[in-house]
């Protein structure tokens, strides 16, 4: 059974940085494709950042288009997002979500992803 562990969340000055990170337990790893979400209260759930399988496409929000990095490490069934610059508008629950795929693509509906993190909280003050 694959489970997701995020971590990394916290309070953070605008302008700060924080790195979150997802643990996924289980076997083949390399073979899903990982994506952050965020959801901030009284709205919907919506893509933050993307990786495919292999790790050689990305896709990322407008809103956070460079500030915001995602990374693997197969070796280590972790995903990572490195955000920078932070915004008060960045503040929500960051969910880590996986689906099992060898696409060359990144799946930004959350519609896609069957296995999902607990969450962890992201705020930002200005």
């Amino acid at each position: 059974q694959v489970q997701l562990v995020e971590s990394g969340g916290g309070l953070v000055q605008a302008g700060g940085s924080l790195r979150l990170s997802c643990a996924v337990s289980g076997r083949s790893f390399g073979n899903y494709h990982m994506a952050w979400f965020r959801q901030a209260p009284g709205k919907e759930r919506r893509f933050v950042t993307g990786i495919n399988s292999s790790g050689g496409s990305t896709d990322y929000t407008d809103s956070v288009k460079g500030r915001f990095t995602i990374s693997r490490d197969n070796a280590k069934n972790t995903v990572h997002l490195q955000m920078n610059s932070l915004k008060p508008e960045d503040t929500a629950v960051y969910y880590c979500a996986a689906r099992f795929s060898a696409r060359p693509v990144v799946f930004t509906s959350p519609l896609t992803y069957d296995l999902w993190g607990q969450g962890t909280q992201v705020t930002v003050s200005s």
